[in-house]
């Protein structure tokens, strides 16, 4: 099963975005410092625009998500190495991945605030994603059949 269709089960998909917004909102709190303040005061504000919001992100964005880290898993199978192991080891190229596709759709917003706070939130991503990886890893490991 390729990850990009892994997920197309509703009872499956819906426990996957659930688990990410847990995730989401895990790897915000453990923020700590000057960076950490700055990005739970973005995304209180970015989740304050309307109950649910971030689900509904998380919903538009996984099949983008997981198209954009189909190479990685393929790669993975490829090696004979299990898929969650090797994104496992290639966290700079997981957040590589994700972030294009959350920068696109950045670039695309239609909320003024949420393009504004992407943009002052993104030099930060990067470290971010990469140290959200084996929560990620968790998630597809529980869901996608590895």
């Amino acid at each position: 099963m390729s990850l990009s269709t892994a997920f197309e089960d509703p009872t499956t998909r819906n426990a996957v975005i659930e688990d990410c917004c847990r995730l989401i909102d895990d790897e915000v709190g453990r923020k700590k410092g000057m960076g950490g303040i700055i990005i739970k005061t973005g995304y209180k504000a970015v989740s304050g625009i309307k109950p649910g919001f971030v689900r509904k992100v998380v919903n538009s964005l996984l099949d983008e998500w997981t198209t954009a880290l189909e190479p990685l898993w393929n790669e993975a199978k490829e090696r004979g190495v299990a898929p969650t192991k090797h994104l496992t080891t290639q966290q700079g190229r997981v957040a590589d991945a994700l972030l294009s596709v959350t920068d696109g759709k950045a670039s695309e917003a239609k909320s003024a605030l949420v393009a504004k706070t992407y943009k002052k939130l993104r030099p930060l991503a990067k470290k971010n994603v990469e140290e959200a990886v084996p929560g990620l890893v968790a998630v597809l490991e529980r869901h996608a059949q590895v």
